[in-house]
């Protein structure tokens, strides 16, 4: 392994963002530790990793079970020595107005997306801590500023990432550790996600345009773990857009996803998938369902925004140099006229 290597944890990291996220980590060298429910997506997964560059470790985990997440880590820190970056991305969801989820559904959605956020957190905070170093990325989503008709449980889920990440962040700025969190918020992804979750919409679950595809959230990840004293970086042009205009006219995006909300989430066709909130849908009896989903003929490889979000500097000395050089023209018109 390159000197430079680093011992990363990505939950969620079987399918979708996740997938892509490990082999991002992987081609810089790093050993990945690959923690989900799917032992068919992780086997794979951990395939794609070593042919990437990278060393996997496998660790079947359900991340709303706080005592085996705590376990999971431990099996990292026993097998690398300890753990540089810890990425929060696990997730599940349900599409359907709110008054068609059952409690238990419903319960389920924030035990694995927000309550696994929040035990991975604390099993990486056990770990970094005592080592003063070590740095933790919450994968959110302008889901959550922005709830969205369809998907209260995921938004509300999202939601309280957001506001735990907050209060975690200036707890570890109080106390002047080397340890550091930021939060990267996503656009619509192209993963498979919209072919197992559960939902009881009349058409095919799908994302709202624009759509990106994994790789471009995986580039953001790997930067934000480079550079994590940014608070929170806005993947996307509709990620800002949409960010933007909550601050401005929350009541008007109200009506707006309203009228377009329903439509916008669904395709033509039956959603034949039974969802994957009880056992996942590459576990033992399903198969690999890899980081893309069924969108590549509508996803963007590229995101000017995101890439802009990476390179502030560049992109502010670049705006420097050029109001510099209109303000010398207009200095020098004027001392001709």
């Amino acid at each position: 392994m390159p000197e430079h290597s680093r011992t990363v944890v990505v939950t969620g990291a079987s399918g979708g963002v996740g997938r892509a996220t490990a082999r991002a980590f992987a081609a810089r060298g790093d050993r990945v530790a690959l923690l989900a429910r799917g032992r068919e997506g992780l086997a794979a997964a951990a395939d794609d990793v070593q042919r990437s560059g990278g060393e996997a470790l496998v660790v079947p985990v359900d991340m709303a079970d706080a005592k085996a997440v705590d376990n999971a880590a431990q099996e990292v820190a026993d097998t690398f020595g300890h753990i540089d970056v810890w990425v929060n991305n696990a997730f599940t969801g349900v599409f359907a107005p709110f008054t068609e989820i059952t409690p238990d559904e419903f319960r389920r959605v924030t035990e694995v997306t927000y309550l696994g956020c929040v035990f991975g957190t604390r099993a990486a905070l056990h770990h970094m801590l005592p080592r003063d170093r070590g740095t933790l990325v919450q994968v959110g989503s302008a889901l959550a500023y922005r709830g969205i008709p369809l998907q209260s449980a995921y938004c509300g889920a999202k939601h309280a990432i957001q506001g735990f990440n907050e209060s975690l962040r200036c707890e570890l700025l109080h106390s002047g550790t080397g340890v550091r969190t930021t939060m990267v918020q996503l656009p619509a992804m192209n993963t498979p996600q919209f072919d197992w979750v559960l939902s009881r919409m009349p058409g095919r679950a799908r994302p709202v345009a624009p759509v990106y595809q994994p790789e471009v959230a995986a580039r953001a990840v790997v930067h934000a773990a480079s550079h994590p004293r940014r608070r929170e970086y806005w993947v996307g042009a509709s990620t800002v857009g949409t960010l933007l205009a909550n601050a401005v006219v929350p009541g008007l995006l109200e009506r707006y996803l309203a009228r377009t909300g329903f439509a916008a989430q669904q395709d033509e066709g039956e959603h034949r998938a039974s969802g994957n909130l009880w056992s996942p849908a590459d576990g033992p009896h399903g198969r690999d369902f890899g980081a893309r989903g069924r969108f590549d003929a509508e996803s963007h490889g590229d995101s000017a925004q995101e890439w802009m979000s990476r390179n502030r500097g560049r992109v502010a000395t670049a705006l420097t140099v050029g109001a510099g050089v209109l303000a010398a023209g207009r200095l020098a018109r004027r001392a001709r006229a």
